[in-house]
Order: structure tokens, then C-alpha cells, then sequence
């Protein structure tokens, strides 16, 4: 049975030219980058070529982009960042934020160091910005405003422009977790309002375990890890050599086919909410249809013992597709996103998330198993 995989907001297949890039430095270019000798310096100049590589794409100076671990880690660094070295005190974010975001601020919250504001979400799954506007007017202390540039569950954008200019006009501090749009947009960082945000290569079929953080030059900020003089100082650890030559790989690739597969892969995504709209029982959550991440469609089954079990026996027919975000697997709570959204106590939602391997012979395929399931 050949499996079908819809679920590419959780992870992608590494794309085979992104292995070939990084295969010398798995293999005979295997030198720490911290050392003086030849096989060292080879090291360190990947590094720095990727460095330069990632930060002309993303329209930032490489100064101001640093490698880690992943998204996860650059949220955490961000926030803790923000709060211990930029003196903000009130953090503003939102309850359909990553958890990365949510649990890291809230440990900020714990510990003493700030008060937690949350900014309205509205039914169609967009962040109420007049509300985020009334929040920053009524605060006196220093804020960080936090607020993901695409949700991963439901796929709402975020004006980050807009969001941008409202927290420079209030001089707040600005993160974004930009995991879902790094090498998915153009996009352009260097806003003066924007501080940090957040990349993770695996979402744009390159190699799991390497992410960014972009810093901006306009701030000052302590490593969080501690131990030696790796990443400029910022982030002690010997550097993940042929991750980070992957990352510089899988977004420059995907740079030069930006605009072919955004238009094939919503091509597919509209077709799957015509064929599901033909259903008629259907909703989807979140602003499916608008202002919405090309490769994210969450739509919304009836409760029925059926659907209770969809997920499992989508799987048993090869279908690889989520209940919410792959983060909280293990753990049977449902998705804070979707609770987020108002009552829908009634309803089983389910993430379809496409990449460029998709077909529409596929989700023909998805569409006879849903009518079998359910």
C-alpha cells in the first residue's frame, strides 16, 4: 500500500539535493569548526557561507542570523531574551500561539519576571488588532508582543507589517515565529519593528535539528547556553555543521521554485475544499479561503463514533494527515487552537498540509477513504 502524506506542516521530506549538499560535511569534511588546522577552516567556512546565504534571502545582514536546534529552541531564546536582557515586563500573545511560545511565556510568568496579556482572537482565527492596539495604549511597562506570522493548525497570516509598525510606534519589543513562512514567502525581516523571529529547516524539506534566530542589530541580548564561543558567542555548542549547510540548501532551493510551487500547491488545497465542500457537512476552521498559509487546510467533521476515530482509520488506509499540531503528540487534549476558536465541542477537525509531492489523484484517493470512514 503506498502511503499518502498530508501532513508537511509537521515535517517534510528532505529534498535529495539538500542530502547531496550535505553529504561531504557527513562524510570526509568532517572538521570542528573551532579549529585552526585545514579541516577546521573548511568547517567554519561553510558555516559563514551559509550564513551569508540565509541572511540574503531573508534580506537581514549575517550578523544578525544565528543557528540552533530549531524552532523551538529560537522561541524559547527569544522570549527568555526579551524579558532577562531587554527589560520587557508584560508579554502579549495570543492563545492560538505555538507552544513553544505559550509555555515558555508562561514559565516567564511563573517565575516572576512579567505579566502575561492575551490578545483577542477572532471566530475566523485572525488576531484582533485594534485589540492588540488598546493592549499596548493601556501598558505602561515595557512590552514584547509575540505573535506567530502563520498559525501551524489553521494556517491564519498574520499582517506582520502592520504588527511591526504598531509595536515600533509603541516601542515595544516584536517576536514572530515565522517557522510555517521561512521558505515558503519572500519574506523580508529587516523591518525596524521586527526584533526576533524564528526559522526551522524541516518545514521546507530540509534536515531536522537545525533552525535559525534572527536577532536584530538593534538589540543586544546574552547567549541562553552557556559553555563556549560558538555562534559569536551567542550559543555555546559545537555547531551542527552539515544541519546548518542543509538549511542554507533547502532555502535557497526553495527561493528558486517560491512562486511555481505556491501555485501548484494551492491549486491542490482548493481543489481539496471544493471536493470537501461537496460533502456538505463540512466547515473549515480558520480563514481557509482568505488570508491563509497556501499549504494548510483545516476543515471540520461532524462528531460521530466515525469521526471520533478518523485519524486512526485514515492511517489504517496509508493517510498520513493530523488532528492538530505534531508538538503535542502523546497528549490526548485536543488542540488549544481549535478550543481557541470558540464552541467546537461538536465537531472533529483534521489538518491536511501540502507540499509540492502532492497530487490531485491523491486526494481523490483521501476523498474515497473519508467516504468510506465516515
Amino acid at each position: 500500500m503506498k502511503r499518502i502524506y498530508l501532513d508537511n506542516a509537521a515535517t517534510t521530506a528532505m529534498d535529495p539535493l539538500v542530502l547531496d549538499a550535505m553529504m561531504p560535511y557527513l562524510t570526509e569534511q568532517f572538521g570542528n569548526p573551532s579549529s585552526i588546522y585545514s579541516y577546521g577552516r573548511e568547517s567554519r567556512l561553510a558555516i559563514e557561507n551559509a550564513r551569508k546565504s540565509v541572511a540574503k534571502s531573508l534580506n537581514v545582514t549575517p550578523g544578525e542570523i544565528f543557528f540552533t536546534s530549531g524552532g523551538t529552541e529560537s522561541d524559547n531564546m527569544a522570549i527568555y531574551s526579551a524579558v532577562h536582557d531587554l527589560g520587557c515586563r508584560v508579554i502579549i500573545t495570543s492563545p492560538i500561539e505555538h507552544h513553544a511560545v505559550l509555555h515558555a511565556a508562561e514559565r516567564q510568568v511563573k517565575d516572576g519576571f512579567a505579566q502575561l496579556k492575551m490578545v483577542r482572537v477572532m471566530p475566523n482565527g485572525h488576531i484582533d488588532l485594534e485589540h492588540l492596539k488598546q493592549l499596548l495604549e493601556e501598558t505602561q511597562e515595557k512590552c514584547l508582543v509575540t505573535l506567530m506570522h502563520a498559525n501551524n493548525e489553521i494556517g491564519n497570516l498574520l499582517d506582520l507589517t502592520a504588527v511591526a509598525d504598531l509595536c515600533q510606534s509603541r516601542g515595544a519589543i516584536f517576536h514572530s515565529d515565522t517557522v510555517q513562512t521561512v521558505g515558503h514567502y519572500q519574506l523580508d525581516l529587516s523591518h525596524p519593528g521586527l526584533h526576533f523571529a524564528t526559522g526551522a529547516a524541516h518545514k521546507f524539506h530540509g534536515p531536522k535539528g537545525i533552525g535559525i534566530l534572527y536577532i536584530s542589530k538593534d538589540v543586544q541580548v546574552r547567549p541562553m547556553i552557556e559553555g563556549g564561543g560558538q555562534e559569536r558567542n551567542m550559543r555555546a555548542g559545537t555547531e551542527n555543521l552539515y544541519g546548518v549547510v542543509g538549511f542554507a540548501k533547502a532555502l535557497e532551493l526553495a527561493g528558486s521554485r517560491l512562486e511555481q510551487d505556491r501555485l501548484a500547491i494551492q491549486e491542490l488545497k482548493s481543489y481539496m475544499i471544493g471536493r470537501l465542500k461537496d460533502r456538505g457537512d463540512i466547515r473549515f476552521n480558520g480563514d481557509a479561503e482568505g488570508e491563509s498559509l497556501y499549504t494548510v487546510l483545516n476543515a471540520s467533521f461532524p462528531r460521530t463514533p466515525e469521526t471520533e476515530m478518523l485519524l486512526m482509520n485514515l492511517d489504517m488506509r496509508g493517510i498520513c494527515v493530523s488532528g492538530g499540531s505534531a508538538c503535542n503528540s502523546g497528549a490526548d487534549l485536543g488542540s488549544h487552537v481549535i478550543r481557541a476558536l470558540g464552541d467546537r465541542a461538536q465537531r472533529v477537525p483534521i489538518r491536511f498540509s501540502f507540499s509540492r509531492h502532492n497530487t490531485q489523484e491523491e486526494l481523490d484517493q483521501v476523498m474515497e477513504a473519508l467516504k468510506a470512514c465516515c
